[in-house]
């Protein structure tokens, strides 16, 4: 008897099942094929991978030149997916233009995810990664939501790797640039509809990129934004996705008309904070005592659970608990995931109780603020002298020696190690 295609899909959805990891504060999501099901596509296969090398290699750009996200690498990775088959040889070819059928899902749809993450070239020699395994995590989540197909992540972190060390002299060398990765995912099936798409792709381009505050850090000005919401409880701020992007262009560019540089995302009828522009937001309160309190939203469905946010609340925890030194933080120091309003920011302020707020991400890693708009008056942020805060500075200092191998951490995953004229992998 012939199964239509919709009892396909569901067929080969149920054949997967998620197996949740809590890994720090961000859920790893595997997916976990049942035995050997009859409907079972092929996965991700790093044996599998072609490399077509271009024969036109572009001239590096100068590094005074450099802007985020405008300057991409000689090659780019690609793994077409169908729901007949699976997943697809990958293929690291020259970058180029995508061919896309008009009617591909993507563009009518957004039927389309992405990530986030950077190479890094150490004194050493060595170029690392920086948690890529949490990136690979969030995006099956993302996958999952938007019913667009899961993979190994394993197995896509190998061919990233791969490419990377192709791309390699691609990341300057110099402090404070690194190679922007940028993995997405698209519906590419050629049918005008509403439905889980029967071919995706998923392709893998590079950027290298230089510090986001070249000559120092520049708090910015945020406004209370009442008037536009980011995301609303059941919907998908807690995931990478384009649909929550495009929406917020519009009020940004409202915002910088007012004289602010980003939005500060409101929620709710009590204006609980949640993000700063794409960023994930932080607040740190002296309460009575003269303890600091590290507070983010928590990750409640409308947050999403970024790598950096992780890594944060992380180094921070461990320094309150003893377990890990950070030089120039405050002892006294606890961490708070917990909902904040404006009615709590504004009263801090008043009494002197705010100490500072900031952003943080992966392309700023840190971002000072230094006031607030909000219902027609102007909240004063402190920051000190070089544009940061007693809690900031430390952590950021501690998370980027970790990122660039200035500091030892089994968070930094060796890509490529040069020794002697030997390669290490």
């Amino acid at each position: 008897m012939s199964i239509s295609l919709q009892r396909l899909q569901n067929h080969l959805l149920r054949a997967v099942k998620p197996c949740h990891l809590a890994v720090g504060n961000i859920t790893r999501v595997r997916c976990i094929s049942k035995q050997q099901s009859p409907l079972s596509k092929s996965d991700i296969e790093p044996s599998r991978l072609k490399i077509l090398k271009t024969s036109t290699p572009k001239e590096l750009p100068a590094l005074e030149s450099l802007k985020f996200g405008h300057n991409f690498t000689d090659h780019m990775l690609t793994i077409s997916w169908s729901l007949s088959h699976g997943w697809g040889t990958p293929e690291i070819k020259p970058y180029g233009p995508l061919s896309l059928d008009p009617s591909s899902t993507v563009f009518h749809y957004a039927q389309c995810l992405f990530e986030g993450l950077k190479a890094y070239r150490c004194k050493d020699g060595k170029i690392t990664l920086f948690r890529p395994d949490l990136n690979m995590t969030r995006m099956n989540r993302s996958a999952q939501r938007l019913a667009l197909p899961t993979f190994n992540g394993d197995a896509l972190l190998d061919l990233i790797k791969q490419l990377v060390r192709l791309e390699r002299h691609w990341i300057p060398q110099k402090e404070g640039h690194s190679l922007y990765i940028r993995p997405a995912m698209i519906g590419t099936q050629s049918t005008i509809g509403i439905s889980p798409p029967d071919s995706a792709l998923l392709f893998v381009i590079c950027s290298p990129v230089g510090p986001y505050y070249p000559d120092g850090f520049k708090p910015v000005a945020l406004h209370g934004t009442t008037e536009h919401v980011r995301a609303y409880p059941g919907g998908t701020g807690a995931y990478k996705i384009g649909a929550n992007y495009a929406p917020a262009v519009l009020p940004q560019k409202e915002a910088a008309q007012l004289g602010y540089v980003q939005n500060l995302w409101l929620s709710g009828p009590e204006h609980h904070l949640t993000e700063v522009g794409t960023m994930n937001l932080f607040v740190v309160f002296r309460q009575e005592d003269g303890t600091l309190e590290l507070v983010t939203p928590p990750l409640d469905g409308m947050i999403l659970p970024g790598v950096t946010r992780d890594s944060l609340l992380s180094l921070a925890r461990s320094h309150a608990a003893g377990t890990l030194h950070i030089p120039n933080l405050a002892t006294r120091l606890t961490v708070s995931e917990r909902g904040v309003t404006m009615k709590e920011v504004c009263e801090a302020a008043q009494s002197g109780r705010l100490v500072e707020m900031f952003g943080g991400g992966t392309a700023a890693i840190v971002s000072p603020i230094n006031k607030i708009g909000y219902r027609g008056q102007s909240i004063d942020v402190p920051v000190e002298e070089d544009g940061m805060g007693p809690v900031s500075r430390p952590l950021w200092t501690e998370l980027v020696g970790r990122q660039t191998g200035e500091i030892e951490s089994d968070w930094s995953v060796v890509v490529y190690k040069e020794q002697a004229g030997q390669l290490s992998q």
